[in-house]
């Protein structure tokens, strides 16, 4: 019998590690997040719940060591040539459960892409935090503080915007960065992070691309406040809030790189971003398939299985079409971060541009599909037992952030089309 595993992957691709680590989460989301997720809504703030899966995950497994090296206690994936691939397996299976999971565990990693990935480790940083991830059986995380009140998606759009309108600041005053300014949004606030790395500007109104900052801050800091988390559509498992800044102190060296280069590598924190927000849709595509798989199987129309009506089953096509495509695509997009040799550095506009047109073709064509699977189940689409009007509320979430579809569009125009303006 055909199921989800059968959806192509290039194999040619995968560490020999990959079959064991899908193992790894697969079983690890069956025992702790399929037989509760449907309860997880009611846990937005409390997270009582949802805890246990993220210890065992990250705390108890280890996962949330990941990126650090080795020798820190680490899994060295920072320097693996299979970081993209590995990611997004990993991604995968646990969105496949519960993508609200997914991407606060992906996050974990979102800010120490800036010091663990080759080719620009930050020795002194990852040993630093290292400690923090690498020697507890408790979940740590961390968090991109990046959007402002007044400017949304603003400082993504940096090849327009050029980083002007950032408004939270960092002075240096003799061996330490002074940090003011509003947070809110990042997956991984209310209440949640223990490390933030802050997008601040060296000098507010400034385009000069060297006054762009990624500053990193442990979330005790004093003058860091975090407010409670927002009530969404979905996506409960991740949480996000508001966060302050006011004359938080932090050693000079907790600045990720110096100018020019904080910025560069940020542009490759996005490429994973667009690289992690593809896994999140894909591994959804794969548990619907599943759930659809066994409502058209055994629903009766006419006498017959609902699947063998002519109607039906070119939908059922339409989404195991889209779901291979979805896949494949995912994963290559993933290798061409693991080969820069190849297809160029991460932080490339090319690289970000080609991810961004992956990230918001499968975001939409996952939604437009989810939307007619509610549709084809009737009241049962709506019902919670199935579990896939959970999934729709919690793609629409992947598909508004990193700026939504738009800023996808534009980034993707300007590479493709030279516009200049968008």
């Amino acid at each position: 019998m055909t199921r989800i595993d059968d959806f192509s992957r290039p194999l040619e691709y995968l560490s020999p590690l990959d079959k064991y680590l899908g193992a790894i989460v697969r079983d690890w989301a069956e025992s702790y997040v399929i037989p509760f997720r449907r309860s997880f809504d009611e846990d937005w703030k409390e997270h009582k719940l949802i805890e246990p899966a993220f210890r065992r995950l990250m705390g108890e497994l280890g996962f949330q060591r990941i990126l650090f090296p080795e020798d820190l206690g680490g899994w060295g994936l920072g320097h693996s040539d299979y970081l993209g691939t590995g990611a997004f397996r990993i991604f995968e299976e646990i969105a496949r459960a519960d993508s609200g999971i997914a991407v606060a565990f992906g996050v974990v990693f979102w800010p120490l892409v800036m010091i663990c990935v080759e080719p620009h480790v930050n020795r002194r940083l990852c040993e630093e935090f290292a400690p923090m991830f690498c020697q507890t059986t408790e979940p740590v995380f961390s968090a991109n503080a990046m959007t402002e009140p007044q400017g949304g998606a603003d400082i993504e759009n940096f090849e327009v915007v050029k980083g002007s309108t950032i408004q939270t600041t960092a002075r240096l005053e003799g061996d330490e960065w002074v940090i003011n300014g509003h947070k809110l949004w990042p997956t991984n606030s209310g209440g949640v992070a223990d490390l933030f790395g802050v997008i601040c500007t060296t000098n507010p109104g400034s385009t000069d691309p060297g006054d762009f900052a990624f500053i990193f801050v442990p979330a005790d800091t004093p003058g860091v406040t975090q407010g409670p988390p927002y009530q969404k559509a979905g996506m409960a498992a991740d949480k996000n809030g508001d966060i302050w800044f006011e004359n938080v102190r932090v050693p000079s060296w907790y600045r990720a790189h110096g100018p020019g280069d904080d910025l560069k590598y940020f542009k490759e924190v996005l490429s994973f971003g667009n690289m992690g927000s593809v896994a999140f849709v894909c591994g959804v595509m794969l548990n619907v398939y599943e759930i659809l798989y066994d409502f058209c199987s055994e629903i009766y129309f006419r006498g017959k299985p609902l699947k063998e009506n002519d109607d039906v089953a070119g939908f059922l096509a339409d989404l195991a079409s889209a779901t291979q495509v979805i896949r494949f695509s995912g994963y290559q997009l993933a290798r061409m971060l693991d080969r820069p040799d190849i297809y160029g550095e991460r932080w490339s506009d090319e690289i970000v541009a080609k991810g961004r047109a992956v990230k918001y073709f499968a975001c939409d064509r996952a939604l437009e599909l989810l939307g007619k699977a509610v549709k084809l189940m009737g009241a049962y689409g709506s019902d919670r037992v199935y579990d896939v009007e959970k999934h729709w509320r919690d793609l629409k979430i992947v598909q508004l952030w990193m700026g939504g579809k738009q800023l996808c569009q534009m980034e993707v125009a300007r590479w493709y089309f030279d516009c200049e303006t968008l």
